[in-house]
Order: structure tokens, then C-alpha cells, then sequence
């Protein structure tokens, strides 16, 4: 309720970082002056690129707000974001609030002697009344520190300025002791912070994040920026990656980027961010559109925003160079494995775990009964490409799905299943409804070999893969024990009646430990029963076990006997390279 209309003026937030050593800060928000009676301030519960409700204003002490003469108002918390400040007259209003920042692995803020990650969804307050003001942010940070960030800069080195809060929680700010580089492609400016000592190689970093950002033109017409940022963290063990409005953060343990396989993990995962600047900022589904920083954004597109990012990451990579085909048909061959072998497959669509996973905790009942929205989703988008590529004869694949969404979805549209299918029968002149409800709306499995054929390829193992005796059952790595992490459903485990979190004490008899379960299981024959003594609930019980086999091999993906022209092209068309075998079906190029 107000009186008149909030005044047209910036928002004006200052951060004083005074006890890094121990995550600790001072943060400020000026508000311009305002008539409304009930001034409401918010902290969003979730932050850009992790889809749940996250307890983020734990990180809050100190709150509170006084008058434009400095004079105490009265304030009132009315949910685990929200504040409401009660307002006697028209004034502008200022809030200050001590903010502990210790979430590095969370990717939201962290604060130490070294740096200060910020993400704007865990530091920033905002009001509603003022959320499309501009907004300027200055810090006070140690001597020594450099400041970055997708924001453009503000007066000082250490300061920033954003049309909306929109954009500054979306900009993630990295100040502190890094390194900085800088890089121009396809006329856009990008730059590279480093935080963090590490293996890393900046030199081939910079080369290879230039040819990644020149790939773009391939499924987009253009660019939704004119700089960005990619700030790398070298981590004491915290990883992972967030996508930003023209920015992302990508955190690996500090000795993990030198191997080709970690490398290739983390040229990958910038790969994914970038596309990102397209595929859920640039364009998203309705859902998310606007966002809601209070609740959950629901909509059951999900597997398009990460599924198909996925897919897409890897093939900007090969066109640059920067992966061999052996390498991407290594992953891809790794993403059939782990489909095959996961039974939540059998149990749930795509579109409810988009719908689900605000909520997914990825436990042990998920491991059995659900699907991921990065591998499934992955997965459903290699089929829906397919599917575009036959229908019309090479000339429309997936890409242009989302060169059409970016095109005609741009924010603040967003679009919907039905766009999606307006947009393939646009392409194919076929009504895929009925694509749609096998393959996105159920559970589904895919023809991996049949698939795979349209571009000349077969899944085979390389060598005879030997079986292994196999429990069904997975111990769990945080405890270094012998509880049970998750139990493969209809598997011998499951069968047996044992659950996640039973803890091992010995195998017939005798005593068992953890580095040695492993080896005792294989001085028995696939068929034998074994007695299991475990604690379940603190409660000793035994169960008897039937041991089966599992194969073990590496699955390979390769050259059928004798190649088409047909399988060439759709090869060409699906990948946009050439065809990466010679006559006797051998890598023409690889890393091995």
C-alpha cells in the first residue's frame, strides 16, 4: 500500500569486506525514497542455475533499517527471505545486514584473505517496489584486490552498475588476488579470471576458450553480449560450474586440470556455461519467465535447458578442435553406460524430472526410480535430432530448434511445449505430439545401435569384456566405511532385502573392511550365497545374498563394416565435421 508511486532513482548497494579471515562482511542497500507505507525487502531462496529452494538468508545477522535522518524503523521478518520495514512518512530507506559468506562449493558467496565470490541471489537484498531501478554496487575490499564482473564498471575499480536487479543478481562479482586475461572473437571482448593457485595451463586455457567462443555462430545468428566473463576457480576440493547472464564460474580441486581426461572435464563444462548465454538466458521456457526469486520456478521444459546444453557442449568443442571424435564418442559411449545401467530409466519421463527437480535430493530412491535432467535430458535431444535430421532429409537438425527459440522466444517471452512443436512442424511439416509423449512425456529407452547407424556408427566392446562378481550395491566414499550408499533395484542386494545405510561387519563369519569387501567378494563364484552380518538401525542382522556377474569392459563407439555415402552425410549433417575414419575403419585423428 502507498501513497504515490515509488521515485525513479538508483539503488545503491555497498559491500565493506572488513574480516575476510573469517567470511565475514558489511553490506549496505540505500533505496530511493518512497511513499509506500510497507517497504518489503527481499533475499532470493534460490540462486541463477541451481533449481531448488536453498536456505540462503541463513547467512544473514544485524538486520536492519533506518530512515534518510538515520532514525531506527520498525521491521518485521515474514518469511526465511522477506522483510517488512513500516514506513510513517514518505522517506528514502536504508538497510545494513552482517553477511557470512562460506559457500564456495555451492557456488553462491565466499569470503576469505585471499578473494570474495559473490553471487548476487546470496549477498544482494532487494525490494519489489525498486527491482527494475538501477543499480550501482562499490565495495571496500582489501589492498591489493582486483575486482571483475559481466556488470559494466562503476566510478572506481572496485565498483559496478547494472540497469536492474535482474542483471546484478545475474552478474557474479570476483575481486581479490587473481589473475586476469583478456581475448577478442567474432568481435566480442571476453576475459579470464584465475583465482586460485592450480595445474592449470592459462596459455592453452585462453587458446582453446577463443576457439570455443568462436563456435557460437553455428546454432545462433548472434550474440546476446558484448563481453564475458569466465572466472575459474582452483579450489582446495569444492567444483562444479554456474551459468550467468554474460558470465559463468568454474571451480575444479586445484590439481585436476592438467590430466587430458580432467582437461577435458573442464574445457567441457566451459563449453556448457557458454551455451547457456543462449539456451536459459537469452531464451527459457515460460516458467521461468520472469523469474521468481521467492519460490520455485516450475516448468516441465527443464531437460531442454540442461539436457540439451549438455548435448550441445561437446559438439562445440569438436568443431573447434579443441576435442578429437574419439574423445566425443568416448563421452557419448560413457552416457550410454550409465543409462543402461540405471533402472530409474524404466520409471521416469524427462518432463517430471524437470517438474521434480526443485525438489531431487539424488538419493538412493532416486538412483532407482528417477532420471537426470543433464544425462536424460541429453539423451532425449540426441534422439529429437535424429528424429529432425530423417524427417528432413538433412536439411533441418536440432540446432535450428534453438537458433528458432532464440530467434522468436527472446526474454522477457517465454515459450512452451507447444512453441517447441510448433516450432519442428515448422521444420519437418510433421506433427510431433506423438515424438513428444514417447519420448518426453514417459519414460523411455533408446535403440542405441539403430540410432547410431544413420551416421555409420556401432556400439561394440573394443575387447571381451570379462564379467565380475557383482552385489548389487554401491558403499558409500564420504564415509570410508562399509555403510551402504545405494542398492541397485532387483539386484542381488535388493533381493536380499538390504537398504542404504546398512553397514557391513562381515561376510560368513568372518570380519570385513572396507578397502577389502571388494576382493573378498571375488574369492566367490557367480551363483554362490553368502551370509551378510550388517547393522541395520543399530540392529545386527543377517541376510543371505546370491551373488551374480556384471560386465566389465569399455564400451566403444565405431565405424560400421562398410560405410554409406547416406551415413556420411547424416554424419556431416548431425556433427557439422567430416568423417572421422580411414578406409580400414581407424581414427584418423586421436590423442591415444
Amino acid at each position: 500500500m502507498s501513497w504515490t508511486t515509488p521515485a525513479i532513482a538508483d539503488v545503491d548497494y555497498h559491500i565493506d569486506i572488513n574480516q575476510p579471515a573469517h567470511h565475514l562482511a558489511q553490506v549496505s542497500v540505500s533505496f530511493p525514497q518512497t511513499d509506500l507505507k510497507v517497504l518489503t525487502v527481499n533475499l532470493p531462496v534460490w540462486r541463477m542455475g541451481r533449481y531448488q529452494v536453498l536456505p540462503i538468508a541463513d547467512g544473514i545477522r544485524l538486520f536492519n533499517a533506518t530512515d534518510s535522518k538515520g532514525q531506527s524503523l520498525p521491521w518485521k521478518r515474514t518469511a526465511s527471505g522477506e522483510w517488512q520495514i513500516a514506513l510513517i512518512k514518505p522517506t528514502a530507506v536504508k538497510v545494513t545486514y552482517q553477511l557470512h559468506a562460506n559457500e564456495l562449493g555451492d557456488r553462491l558467496r565466499h569470503i576469505d584473505n585471499s578473494h570474495a565470490f559473490l553471487d548476487g541471489s546470496g549477498v544482494f537484498m532487494y525490494s519489489p517496489a525498486f527491482s527494475q531501478q538501477p543499480v550501482t554496487v562499490n565495495m571496500a575490499v582489501p589492498k591489493g584486490w582486483q575486482s571483475y564482473s559481466g556488470m559494466d564498471k562503476g566510478s572506481t575499480s572496485h565498483s559496478f552498475k547494472a540497469p536492474n536487479y535482474d542483471v546484478l543478481v545475474d552478474s557474479p562479482i570476483e575481486t581479490g588476488i587473481n589473475q586476469h586475461f583478456s581475448f577478442e572473437a567474432d568481435d566480442r571482448q571476453y576475459e579470464v579470471v584465475f583465482w586460485g593457485e592450480g595445474n592449470y595451463d592459462t596459455t592453452q586455457i585462453l587458446t582453446d576458450l577463443r576457439k570455443i567462443s568462436g563456435q557460437a555462430s553455428t546454432i545462433w545468428a548472434d550474440y546476446p553480449f558484448k563481453r564475458y566473463v569466465y572466472m575459474v576457480h582452483a579450489t582446495s576440493g569444492a567444483s562444479g560450474a554456474t551459468e550467468h547472464l554474460n558470465s559463468t564460474v568454474i571451480q575444479l580441486p586445484r590439481f585436476n586440470f592438467r590430466e587430458r581426461q580432467d582437461y577435458l572435464r573442464f574445457i567441457s563444462t566451459a563449453s556448457h556455461e557458454f551455451i547457456h548465454s543462449w539456451n536459459v538466458k537469452s531464451y527459457r521456457p515460460q516458467g521461468l519467465v520472469p523469474y521468481d526469486y521467492q519460490s520455485e520456478n516450475m516448468t516441465d521444459l527443464l531437460w531442454m535447458v540442461e539436457g540439451s546444453t549438455s548435448y550441445f557442449q561437446n559438439q562445440l568443442l569438436l568443431r573447434a578442435g579443441v576435442m578429437t571424435a574419439k574423445e566425443f564418442f568416448d563421452d557419448l559411449s560413457k552416457r550410454i553406460v550409465l543409462n543402461q545401467h540405471n533402472p530409474g530409466r524404466e520409471i521416469q519421463s524427462v518432463a517430471e524430472a524437470s517438474l521434480g527437480q526443485w525438489s531431487s535430493t539424488w538419493g538412493d530412491y532416486a538412483v532407482n526410480h528417477s532420471v537426470n535432467i543433464y544425462s536424460e535430458g541429453y539423451l532425449a535431444s540426441m534422439a529429437l535430432d535424429f528424429s529432425l535430421l530423417s524427417d528432413t532429409q538433412l536439411e533441418h537438425s536440432y540446432r535450428d530448434v534453438h537458433k528458432a527459440l532464440y530467434q522468436q522466444y527472446k526474454v522477457p517471452m517465454g515459450y512452451k511445449v507447444a512453441d517447441v512443436q510448433s516450432i519442428l512442424k515448422t521444420l519437418s511439416g510433421k506433427d510431433y505430439q506423438p515424438w513428444w509423449q514417447e519420448f518426453v512425456n514417459q519414460p523411455f529407452s533408446l535403440p542405441f545401435d539403430e540410432l547410431l547407424a544413420h551416421a555409420g556408427l556401432i556400439t561394440t566392446y573394443s575387447k571381451a569384456p570379462k564379467t565380475v562378481i557383482d552385489a548389487g550395491m554401491t558403499l558409500s566414499e564420504l564415509h570410508g566405511d562399509l555403510t551402504i550408499a545405494n542398492v541397485l533395484k532387483h539386484g542381488p542386494a535388493w533381493n536380499a532385502g538390504i537398504a542404504a545405510g546398512d553397514e557391513i561387519v562381515a561376510v560368513n563369519g568372518l570380519k570385513v573392511t572396507a578397502d577389502g569387501f571388494t576382493k573378498r567378494l571375488n574369492d566367490f563364484n557367480v551363483g554362490d550365497k553368502i551370509k551378510l552380518s550388517l547393522f541395520s538401525d543399530d540392529r545386527l542382522k543377517e541376510v543371505s545374498l546370491q551373488l551374480t556377474e556384471q560386465p566389465k569392459g569399455e564400451l566403444s563407439i565405431e565405424a560400421v563394416a562398410e560405410v554409406s555415402d547416406a551415413q556420411k552425410a547424416f554424419y556431416q549433417a548431425w556433427l557439422g565435421v567430416d568423417w572421422p575414419f580411414d578406409d580400414k575403419g581407424d581414427w584418423i585423428k586421436s590423442t591415444d
